[in-house]
C-alpha cells in the first residue's frame, strides 16, 4: 500500500470515529429534552424584516399646541393665486399646486421650480382674469386612489358660462404632463350667482368621491337652496367615479328618500371651503364659511352620512332665519365670530412622522387674517382650540403629502410646509 492509501484509510478511521461522537451527543440531547432537562445550546435570533408595529393614533391630548417651536419652509413660491396642494399617492413624493387661474402644477421636489402639469385657462370665465377678487376658476384637485394602476385624476372649476364642473384626465406618457386630450366630463352643476361655488373635491377612505358646493351665493339674498333636497348646491355629494360617468353608492343616505338627489352625502352647508378625512379615524372634518357673524368646523363620523348642519336657518349655532325650520340639525364642533375672522379655511388632523407632538391636532385657519389654529379633543371628549401661529399669509387652503406632514397654500405667494428647525 502506497502513502496515499494509507492516510486515505486514516482520514476514514478518524471520521467515521467524529461521526460516532456525533452521533451520540445527539442522542443524549434529545433524551434530555425529552425528559425535561435543559441544555446549554444557544441558537441564534434569525433576522427579519418585520417593521416596527405603528403607533396607535392620538385621540386627545391634554394641553394646546405651542406654534412657539415651528415654522412654515417654502416648498414652492411665485404662484399665481394659489388655491391648493395635494400629492398623487404614487410613491413620486411629488406635490401637485392649483392655481385659481388655471394651471395645476407638479412639484418634483422642495425648492425645484414648479413645471406646468395641466393647463385649463381655456375653461374659465374672464372673472379669474381680472385681477380682482372672484370665488371661480380651478377649485380642485384630487387624484385617483388607484393613480399609481390608472392614471387618472379630478378636476373641479367653474367655466366660461359659470356652471361647477367635474372632469376627469389621464396622466400623459411623460409623469409630469397630463394628456389634455383625456377630458371626460363626469359633472354639471349650473350656478345661479358667481360666488359660493364651492368647488372641493377628495377621494375618501371608503374610495368614493366627494364633492362640496355653495348654496349658489348673492349675500344680500337669503336663501334656502341648501335645504332643497333637488338641488346640488350646499350639499356634500358622493360619487363612485369608477363607472361611467359615475354611479351612485348604495348606503348613500337618501338613495331611497323620494324627492332627495341620490348623490347627497350632507346638506345644510353655506360655502364649505375645503373638508378633509383624518387618515387614522376615518372621520370627516368640514369647514363652512360664515355669512355676517360665525365660521364653523363640522365632523362627521366614519362612514356615517346624513347631516344638516342647518344653514340657512343657522350660522354655525345661531339661529339666522327664524322662519326656516330644520329638524334635528347637527352643530359645528367648533366656530368662531367674526371679530376674530371673516372667512375659515378648513385644514387637516396631522397624522404625520416628522412632529410625532402633534399628532392629532386639527389645523385650520382664516383667510382674511392668517390667524391658524389647532383644535383638539380632551380627555373627556369636549373640543378645545387655540392659536397655534399668526402669520401674514393669505390662507387659501391647507394641505398634505403622502406621508401625512402638513402643508399651507398662501394665496399671494405658494406653498409652505409646517416645520420644527
Amino acid at each position: 500500500m502506497d502513502e496515499t492509501g494509507g492516510n486515505l484509510a486514516i482520514a476514514v478511521g478518524v471520521g467515521t470515529a467524529l461521526l460516532a461522537v456525533v452521533l451520540v451527543l445527539a442522542l443524549l440531547i434529545g433524551v434530555l429534552l425529552l425528559a425535561g432537562v435543559s441544555t446549554p445550546v444557544e441558537v441564534a435570533a434569525v433576522a427579519t424584516n418585520t417593521p416596527a408595529p405603528t403607533p396607535a393614533p392620538v385621540l386627545s391630548h391634554t394641553q394646546p399646541a405651542d406654534g412657539s417651536a415651528y415654522r412654515w419652509q417654502p416648498v414652492a413660491d411665485n404662484l399665481d393665486s394659489a388655491l391648493y396642494v395635494t400629492h398623487a399617492g404614487d410613491g413620486s413624493g411629488r406635490l401637485f399646486a392649483v392655481e385659481q387661474s388655471g394651471a395645476v402644477l407638479v412639484i418634483p421636489d422642495e425648492g425645484v421650480t414648479p413645471r406646468l402639469f395641466l393647463d385649463l385657462s381655456d375653461q374659465l370665465p374672464s372673472s379669474v382674469f381680472q385681477g380682482g377678487y372672484t370665488e371661480q376658476g380651478v377649485l380642485g384637485l384630487a387624484f385617483h386612489p388607484d393613480y399609481g394602476e390608472n392614471r387618472q385624476f379630478f378636476v373641479s372649476y367653474t367655466d366660461f358660462r359659470g356652471e361647477s364642473v367635474l372632469t376627469s384626465y389621464r396622466v400623459s406618457a411623460n409623469p409630469d404632463e397630463a394628456d389634455p386630450d383625456s377630458a371626460v366630463e363626469i359633472l354639471r352643476v349650473p350656478q345661479p350667482f358667481p360666488d359660493h361655488n364651492g368647488g372641493h373635491i377628495v377621494f375618501g377612505p371608503d374610495g368614493y368621491l366627494y364633492m362640496g358646493f355653495g348654496d349658489g351665493g348673492n349675500v344680500n339674498e337669503p336663501n334656502t337652496r341648501s335645504l332643497d333636497p333637488a338641488l346640488f348646491l350646499g350639499k356634500i355629494i358622493r360619487i363612485d367615479v369608477n363607472s361611467i360617468p359615475y354611479g351612485v353608492p348604495a348606503d348613500n343616505p337618501f338613495v331611497s328618500v323620494p324627492g332627495y338627489l341620490p348623490e347627497i352625502w350632507a346638506q345644510g352647508l353655506r360655502n364649505p371651503w375645503r373638508f378633509s378625512f383624518d387618515r387614522a379615524t376615518g372621520e370627516q372634518y368640514v369647514a363652512d364659511v360664515g355669512q355676517w357673524d360665525w365660521e364653523e368646523v363640522n365632523v362627521q363620523p366614519p362612514g356615517v352620512g346624513g347631516q344638516n348642519y342647518g344653514w340657512s336657518a343657522y350660522e354655525g349655532s345661531s339661529v339666522y332665519l327664524p322662519d326656516v325650520i330644520v329638524e334635528n340639525p347637527t352643530m359645528p364642533v367648533l366656530e368662531y365670530s367674526h371679530d376674530v375672522g371673516c372667512s375659515i379655511t378648513g385644514g387637516y388632523v396631522y397624522r404625520g412622522t416628522r412632529m410625532p407632538e402633534l399628532n392629532g391636532y386639527y389645523f385650520y385657519g382664516d383667510y382674511c387674517n392668517g390667524i391658524i389654529w389647532a383644535a383638539y379633543r380632551d380627555a373627556a371628549g369636549a373640543w378645545q382650540t387655540s392659536v397655534f401661529m399668526d402669520t401674514e399669509f393669505v390662507i387659501s387652503s391647507f394641505g398634505e403629502d403622502e406621508d401625512g406632514e402638513l402643508y399651507l397654500v398662501d394665496y399671494k405667494t405658494g406653498v409652505y410646509r409646517l416645520t420644527r428647525p
